[in-house]
This record gives C-alpha cells, sequence and structure tokens, in this order.
C-alpha cells in the first residue's frame, strides 16, 4: 500500500496541473471502488475549481471552490496518471476507472486494478470530524512533532514499537516500509516495548521518521510493487533500503558482521539488524 512519501509525491504532481483549474468532465467508469463512488459524481464536480490539493495521513484532498472536499484515497494498487494531447486519446485501460479532465485538456486517469482505492466527496468544515478523520494521529513532517509529541502517544502502550507505529492513531503515513527504515537509523530494535521509547530514544525516533520520509519524497517514493508517480516516472527510493527486504544481506549501519533478520510481527514482514537495534 503507498505510504506517506508515495501519497505526498502524487499530491505534489498533481498541483501544476490541476491547482486553478476547472474540471469540466469527468467520467465514471463504474460504480463502486472499496465503497460506492459518490452519488451524482459528475454532477457534483464538473464545472467546480480545484483551489488546493492538501494531504492528510494516505489521503488525497482535492479542496474544491464549492466548498467541498475530494477525497482520494490509492488503496492498494491505485495510481493517478496524466495525459494531454493525443496521448489522452489512447483507449481506456480495463482499470480505468474515474477520469477527469481540466479546462486546460489535462486528462487524469485513476487505474485501480485491486479495486481498494476510495473517492468520497465531503464538505471541508466537516472534515476533522468525519469518520476517516477524527482519530487520526499527527502527521509526522508537521513542525509540532518531535520527540516529545511521539513520547506522549507512546506512553503507556505495551505493544512492540514496530506495531505501534504501524497504528494511525499513534502518527499517520508511517508504514511497513518507513517504520523499517526509521527504527534502524534510530537504532531501536522493533521489538521493543512502545512504553519505553521515551526521552532519548523518542527523539532519535521522531528525527529518523522525519528523515527517513522527507528522503523518500525526495526520490519520488518507493516502487515496489504499483507506484508510479502522476508523470509516469517510478519512484527509487527502494535502491536506497537500509533493511527493508533486505533479509540475508550484512548491515550496512555498522561492523557487527551479522545479516539482516526478518521476523513476522502482527502478519507483517520486519527487518533489523539485532546487533545495531536495541
Amino acid at each position: 500500500m503507498p505510504e506517506l512519501p508515495e501519497v505526498e509525491t502524487v499530491r505534489c504532481g498533481l498541483i501544476p496541473h490541476l491547482v486553478g483549474r476547472k474540471l469540466v468532465r469527468l467520467l465514471q467508469r463504474r460504480r463502486d471502488l472499496r465503497s460506492p463512488l459518490p452519488t451524482r459524481f459528475a454532477a457534483r464536480v464538473e464545472g467546480r475549481t480545484v483551489e488546493a490539493i492538501d494531504r492528510r495521513a494516505k489521503y488525497l484532498l482535492l479542496r474544491l471552490d464549492d466548498g467541498t472536499s475530494w477525497v482520494i484515497h490509492l488503496g492498494m494498487s491505485g495510481r493517478m496518471t496524466l495525459l494531454s494531447g493525443r496521448d489522452a486519446e489512447a483507449p481506456f485501460d480495463r482499470h480505468d476507472h474515474v477520469v477527469f479532465e481540466t479546462d486546460r485538456g489535462t486528462q487524469v486517469r485513476f487505474n485501480d486494478a485491486r479495486r481498494f482505492g476510495v473517492m468520497l466527496l465531503i464538505g471541508t468544515d466537516a472534515l476533522a470530524k468525519h469518520k476517516l478523520f477524527r482519530h487520526l494521529g499527527p502527521e509526522p513532517l508537521d513542525e509540532s512533532f518531535d520527540g516529545a509529541a511521539l513520547a506522549a502517544r507512546l506512553a503507556g502502550r505495551k505493544t512492540p514499537i514496530k506495531a505501534a507505529l504501524l497504528d494511525q492513531k499513534t502518527l499517520v503515513g508511517v508504514g511497513n516500509i518507513y517504520a523499517c527504515e526509521a527504527l534502524f537509523d534510530a537504532g531501536i530494535s522493533p521489538k521493543r516495548s512502545a512504553h519505553t521509547v521515551q526521552g532519548d530514544r523518542a527523539d532519535r525516533l521522531a528525527r529518523a521518521i522525519r528523515d527517513v520520509l522527507r528522503r523518500s519524497i525526495a526520490d519520488g517514493g518507493s516502487t515496489v510493487r504499483d507506484h508510479v508517480q502522476p508523470d509516469g516516472e517510478l519512484g527509487y527510493f527502494q535502491t536506497r533500503f537500509k533493511v527493508y527486504d533486505r533479509a540475508g544481506l550484512p548491515c550496512p549501519g555498522c561492523d557487527c558482521g551479522k545479516a539482516i533478520r526478518r521476523v513476522v510481527q502482527a502478519g507483517r514482514s520486519t527487518f533489523y539488524c539485532a546487533a545495531r537495534q536495541r
């Protein structure tokens, strides 16, 4: 599933082509994705101008000029592809489920082979209290997120720190890849009880989370399976993984002579160095 850097990369790729543009046509090629698509979808979107594109957790928020936010979750395999000119005349792929165009002729195709994506229209003023958003934790790239903020979210938590990081109530946008990478950079074992990550440990981990997310965004995200930037380019942060999916390879962060280990936690693969991470 795309994590924060992949969604942020999509957001940044769409902004120059959509913000300030009027949506003149929307084609809905099926009734639902993970859940039903909005009632009167085309009628409610066509004619609206995109005033901004924001992100909350792993959700894209297209702010429309009528006070509505078009909420988009990419699911497991969703991608937003920009097309123009003759390219926009190409036949639709069978998984191009929602297609829309701007007054400048730019076409965006939402392709989702697994159909785990979500599209909703929600009043912007109601977003914070909506069931999708009201229980979400802080944004790790916000200036207010630091070691003290992370420590407060972890206080009293007896679950392993890796599992706590994947809980979107702790903080948002950090999935399996970036949890593994951040814990490695911070020198913290994924098995450590979350409530013990306080003080200096929390400072190191908060800093590592921010750093790994920013590096991935700069690299266009991680294209492990489905992620593609809106212009069709692949992300390449996967070429810089230190531990994720590197089981059996030497640890790149110390001279311990140990190999990266893989264990399963809560049904997810965790990769770490047992010598470096405590």
